[in-house]
């Protein structure tokens, strides 16, 4: 163990109190951060746990991993309508972490606060002999009574998606397989753009606002098109239809259609988009689009909910599409 390294409290004290900017955060010198809602607004709550070798590759920058923990969070937000005000952080370093990485990652950390406006509240900092996990619980604010569900999807509505689908499941692709980008005949820039979709999710807080206005049913897409779909039909007892032909793509992802059909229908399906499904009802749809675009986070309409119990049908040329990766990620 380098000598250099900091013992838990002054390891708190330099590299993440600078981070805690709310005064509910008692300059992380309690126990407990103390935090109230304003007046008219409803808290939300979401966490996700990040863990080396499956969430992210163990030697990826630290700005990066610090920046995809916290985004995926932030993204689970949006979904609900929720803007970002603050998270608390559990982080178990792997053993022979340094202090050069750690500051890289608390950089990481304070840039995104700094782009997404939000702020460190407390948690706690352990060490761990199975890899770097990182856990992050973060909480948003929205209008009282405002928070949109994935249940709250209604016959009639019309499905939106916003950003492109499948680039970071091609990037994963690109990770695991060398070869990958080569069969796929990808220019260098579309390789650069699946890798960075992998590294750095965008979490479309942008839409926050128009989602609280119009939406009845949204979700961020984090297991797959396909599977989160599934979830939305399920959880509101709705069915749900999807035009493929209509389904946004990136240049990387047309290519990739064009060289490997089935590899493209997974990487529709394999995760890690954080982009927004959204029902939205038919009368509502031009503005919900126009607010969208004015809030630079254009959206596409995808499909339209139907009367059901929970089923997905994907069209494709007006023709259902057998699709066998309909499960999308899951971690059991």
């Amino acid at each position: 163990m380098s000598n250099d390294r900091p013992g838990e409290f002054d390891l708190i004290k330099r590299y993440f109190a600078p981070l805690a900017k709310d005064p509910g955060s008692l300059g992380l010198t309690d126990d407990a951060a103390v935090l109230s809602p304003r007046a008219g607004f409803d808290l939300v709550l979401t966490k996700d746990v990040l863990a080396a070798g499956v969430h992210f590759f163990p030697h990826d920058a630290p700005e990066a991993i610090a920046a995809k923990a916290l985004r995926v969070n932030l993204s689970d937000l949006a979904a609900k309508g929720a803007r970002p005000r603050g998270y608390l952080m559990g982080l178990a370093l792997h053993a022979d972490w340094t202090t050069d990485w750690l500051d890289r990652f608390c950089k990481g950390l304070a840039a995104d606060q700094a782009a997404f406006e939000v702020t460190l509240l407390g948690g706690d900092t352990i060490r761990s002999d199975n890899g770097l996990q990182i856990s992050i619980t973060a909480l948003g604010e929205v209008k009282k009574d405002k928070a949109v569900r994935r249940s709250g999807a209604k016959p009639g509505d019309v499905l939106f998606v916003s950003g492109t689908i499948g680039d970071a499941a091609a990037g994963l692709k690109a990770r695991l397989d060398g070869e990958f980008c080569r069969s796929m005949k990808l220019t260098e820039s579309e390789e650069r753009h699946i890798h960075e979709r992998y590294l750095l999710p965008r979490p479309r807080t942008c839409l926050s606002d128009p989602l609280s206005r119009y939406a009845n049913a949204a979700m961020d897409i984090s297991d797959g098109l396909f599977a989160d779909g599934k979830h939305m039909a399920i959880a509101s007892s709705v069915d749900l239809a999807i035009d493929l032909d209509r389904v946004p793509l990136s240049g990387a992802l047309r290519r990739v259609n064009s060289n490997n059909r089935l590899a493209w229908l997974d990487c529709l399906n394999g995760g890690d988009d954080y982009e927004i499904l959204a029902s939205v009802p038919e009368e509502k749809s031009g503005v919900f689009v126009q607010e969208a675009a004015d809030s630079d986070c254009p959206v596409t309409r995808i499909g339209r909910v139907e009367r059901g119990r929970g089923a997905l049908t994907v069209y494709e040329a007006n023709s259902p599409v057998n699709l066998k990766a309909e499960a999308g990620f899951s971690h059991f």
